[in-house]
Parts: C-alpha cells; sequence; structure tokens
C-alpha cells in the first residue's frame, strides 16, 4: 500500500504556472510508476502525465511542451511543473501510484482564469 499527499493547487490567470507535489509514504523506487489525472467539470478523469520507475516519462497531447513531470526520490515525492497555463486546465488533479493496485490521492484543485 501506499499514501499519496498532493499540494501545490490554485488559482492562476491564463499564461501563469503552478507546480503540483505528490509526496508518496513509500520509495518511489518500489512504485511501478507515477503519475497525474486530472478531471475538469463536467468531464472523465483523463491522464496527464506518468513517469514510470525507470524515468520514462509520458505526456497526454493537450500538455505536451508546457507541463514536465519529475521526481526526487531522497523526498519521496513527484511534481507537475505546469506553465503556460490555459483555462480548460481547470480541474482536478489527482496523483496516483501504479503497484499491483492503483492508488489515488486526494485531488487538488487548479482553476486558470482568463
Amino acid at each position: 500500500q501506499v499514501q499519496l499527499v498532493e499540494s501545490g493547487g490554485g488559482s492562476v490567470q491564463a499564461g501563469g504556472s503552478l507546480r503540483l507535489s505528490c509526496a508518496a509514504s513509500r520509495s518511489i523506487f518500489t512504485i511501478n510508476a507515477m503519475g497525474w489525472h486530472r478531471q475538469g467539470p463536467g468531464n472523465q478523469r483523463e491522464l496527464v502525465a506518468t513517469i514510470t520507475r525507470g524515468g520514462s516519462t509520458n505526456y497526454a497531447d493537450f500538455v505536451k511542451g508546457r507541463f514536465t513531470i519529475s521526481r526526487d526520490s531522497a523526498r519521496n515525492t513527484v511534481y507537475l511543473q505546469m506553465n503556460s497555463l490555459k483555462p480548460e486546465d481547470t480541474a482536478v488533479y489527482y496523483c496516483y501510484a501504479r503497484m499491483v493496485l492503483d492508488y489515488w490521492g486526494q485531488g487538488t484543485q487548479v482553476t486558470v482564469s482568463s
């Protein structure tokens, strides 16, 4: 099992930046992959970015070039740096960890105003 605690959400104007953090309760090298999904108003939850145990990253097309996922193994934390934010990025962002099962954080709200 793993517990995930997210932080860093908030409100920003279009074009601004935010950095989300996801702290895991165990070594991130014991987790197959970690990443972020998001769910906007009236939308289904969708994948944003993933980083594997080996360090490979994957991004949804709609964030490529704007968002960067990274990790700090000493802090067991994964980050999502979000730049050039758009109003359509407004959503609750959820951290997840993929092991035998998937584990989710509580979510953090990101609101981008035009």
